[in-house]
C-alpha cells in the first residue's frame, strides 16, 4: 500500500530526472516551444525549484543535448562479430531508433543546437559547446567503424570513407525526418549499400583499399546486405550482345 509521501531526490538524482524530463519534451517538439513551467509540471516539482538545478532553460537543453549526443553515440556501439554487412545494418537500425524517437532533438542537435531559446539568446560558447558535441558523436561513430573493419591505422582514402558516410547518415535522416516519406526499413539498408558502393568507388583507384573490400565481401553470405546489393546492380547491367538503349 503507498503512503503518498514523495520521495526525495539527491542533487544528482534530481538533476538527472529533469534532463531526462527536459530531454523527452524537446524530442517532440521545438526547444523554444516548451516552457520551464512545463519542465517543472512534467517532474512533479515547482517553477522554482527547475531553477535552483538549472539557472535558465539553455543550461537545461544543453544538459540534455549533452545526454542526446551520448546516448547517439551508443548506438554505434556493436560486438564485432559476425559479417560487417549485418553489423551496419543493426547499427542503421539502431540509429534510426533514435532518430525516429527524439525527432526535434536530433535536428537541434545536428543543426547545431537551439535558434534562440524562450528565456536567452544562444552565446557563441553555446554553439561552440553544442558543435563539439556533435563532433564527438562523429568521432564515436568513426572510431566504432574503424574497429569493425580492424584497422588501427586508417589509410588517407580509408578515411573518406568512413567519415563520408558519417556524414550522409546523418543528411539522410535529417531530410527522412521531413516528411519521413521513405520506409525506415529501406533507408537503413541504402545507407549499409552506401557504405559499399563508398568503399567500392575507392577501391576503383587504391589498392589498400580494394583489399580490404575484398576481405569485406569474403565473409558476406549469399544473404547479406552487401550481397544483395551485387545482385541488383547486376540487374541493372545490359545482357552481354544486347546493346544498352540510346539516351
Amino acid at each position: 500500500m503507498t503512503t503518498g509521501v514523495r520521495r526525495r531526490m539527491g542533487v544528482e538524482e534530481r538533476r538527472q530526472q529533469l534532463i531526462g524530463v527536459a530531454l523527452e519534451l524537446f524530442s517532440n517538439r521545438s526547444p523554444d516551444e516548451v516552457s520551464i513551467d512545463e519542465i517543472a509540471a512534467a517532474a512533479g516539482i515547482s517553477r522554482p525549484l527547475v531553477y535552483h538545478y538549472f539557472p535558465g532553460k539553455l543550461s537545461l537543453y544543453e544538459a540534455a543535448l549533452r545526454r542526446a549526443a551520448q546516448d547517439l553515440a551508443e548506438r554505434f556501439e556493436e560486438p564485432q562479430e559476425g559479417p560487417l554487412g549485418a553489423r551496419l545494418l543493426r547499427v542503421m537500425g539502431r540509429y534510426f531508433d533514435f532518430v525516429d524517437e527524439h525527432g526535434p532533438g536530433f535536428s537541434a542537435l545536428m543543426r547545431g543546437g537551439p535558434a534562440v531559446p524562450a528565456g536567452g539568446a544562444c552565446s557563441m560558447s553555446t554553439a561552440s559547446a553544442t558543435n563539439a558535441l556533435i563532433d564527438s558523436v562523429r568521432q564515436a561513430a568513426y572510431v566504432q567503424i574503424l574497429a569493425h573493419l580492424r584497422v588501427a591505422a586508417p589509410s588517407a582514402r580509408l578515411e573518406l570513407v568512413v567519415r563520408s558516410w558519417i556524414s550522409l547518415a546523418e543528411s539522410t535522416a535529417l531530410i527522412w525526418l521531413d516528411g519521413r516519406r521513405i520506409p525506415r526499413s529501406e533507408l537503413q539498408l541504402q545507407l549499409v549499400h552506401d557504405f559499399a558502393a563508398l568503399a567500392a568507388v575507392s577501391a576503383a583507384y587504391d589498392e589498400e583499399m580494394a583489399g580490404l573490400l575484398r576481405h569485406i565481401l569474403a565473409d558476406e553470405p549469399v544473404d547479406g546486405p552487401f550481397a544483395a546489393l551485387i545482385t541488383r546492380l547486376a540487374a541493372l547491367a545490359p545482357s552481354p550482345g544486347v546493346p544498352a538503349a540510346a539516351g
